[in-house]
């Protein structure tokens, strides 16, 4: 694979999106993963930097941007500068605005 890229089971991993290898390419063989919009069921799916995967959850989908290609599995620090989180939600389900 080219240096520019990764297997997109590897950065999930790399990222801390699964607690194994093993589990980041089920997770992905299951036709949870999108790359850039386009479901894909193959773990050796090379991505790069810029590329968006969307990470359907039993009770949340997750929509990244890949900023970066792991060289290791480290600390949640470490993984959290792979990604930029594109979900553009706090998580509250009700706003301080509302008055009602």
């Amino acid at each position: 694979m080219r240096e520019d890229r990764q297997r997109l089971d590897k950065w999930l991993w790399f990222a801390r999106f699964a607690k194994t290898r093993t589990l980041a390419a089920k997770l992905v063989a299951s036709g949870f993963v999108r790359v850039d919009g386009q479901r894909t069921d193959n773990p050796a799916k090379a991505i790069a930097v810029g590329d968006v995967i969307t990470i359907a959850l039993a009770h949340a989908t997750l929509i990244l941007r890949v900023e970066a290609l792991g060289t290791r599995r480290g600390p949640a620090a470490e993984a959290r500068q792979l990604y930029a989180d594109l979900n553009g939600d706090t998580g509250a389900l009700v706003s301080g605005d509302d008055r009602g």
